[in-house]
């Protein structure tokens, strides 16, 4: 039998991982461009006429406790969203800039009283597969140090996926807490911890509730409803 010459050999075995280079490269983009996108629309502002009185999600009737809201703390939660959101890694998160350009050809009102309609409209303009969007209902900073407080911080929110497929709310979770020292509930030190056992900020709050709400997300294959 025949040997094959070693520079043949290489040659062949060169040319062998170059094509399998490409196949799973070509997997890879294939996967890469499988995923859904979602649309990230900015959070509502749920401040309400009586601020003695709880606030209501009106999409899923969850009561909340109402409270000060700072002057562009929306904003704060709706970056961390979209930084959140696209570290999970499960969707193609639509830009931002794309986002808002949609939004400023509607009129504000309606996309406040019925995001639901509203939103689904502007996400399949926008070709997303899913919209997310979610109500602030309080966010109050804390007043002291990180060692020592007058007042902890205090936050409250929602956040609703939409399958623009058909217009299904397909996930909801909520966050709605003030920051208690652990000698009050022991049975909290796993969140104290995560929060570096410290006095937090309202954005720094805010942003573990996120993590949290964001570990009871379903599985892709449930949310697109193949499972």
């Amino acid at each position: 039998m025949k040997r094959v010459p070693n520079r043949r050999r290489w040659g062949i075995l060169l040319i062998g991982g170059l094509l399998l280079g490409l196949v799973m490269g070509g997997t890879s983009a294939i996967r890469a461009q499988s995923k859904p996108t979602i649309a990230i629309f900015p959070f509502l502002v749920e401040r309400g006429e009586d601020p003695a009185r709880e606030a209501v999600c009106p999409l899923c009737g969850g009561a909340y406790r109402r409270g000060p809201i700072q002057a562009g703390s929306g904003n704060k939660l709706t970056r961390l969203l979209y930084e959140k959101i696209g570290a999970l890694g499960t969707f193609e998160v639509m830009s931002a800039k794309k986002v808002e350009g949609g939004l400023s050809s509607i009129p504000r009102m309606e996309w406040e009283t019925r995001p639901l309609s509203t939103g689904l409209k502007l996400a399949k303009e926008l070709e997303a597969n899913f919209l997310l969007f979610g109500y602030l209902y309080r966010f109050e900073e804390r007043v002291g140090a990180s060692i020592g407080v007058e007042k902890p911080a205090s936050v409250g929110f929602d956040l609703h996926l939409q399958r623009v497929r058909d217009g299904k709310i397909v996930w909801t979770a909520k966050f709605d807490e003030t920051q208690r020292p652990l000698s009050e509930n022991l049975l909290r030190l796993g969140a104290f911890l995560r929060r570096g056992a410290s006095w937090v900020k309202a954005e720094e709050l805010a942003s573990v509730g996120m993590d949290e709400a964001l570990r009871t997300l379903p599985s892709l294959e449930e949310l697109e409803g193949r499972r």
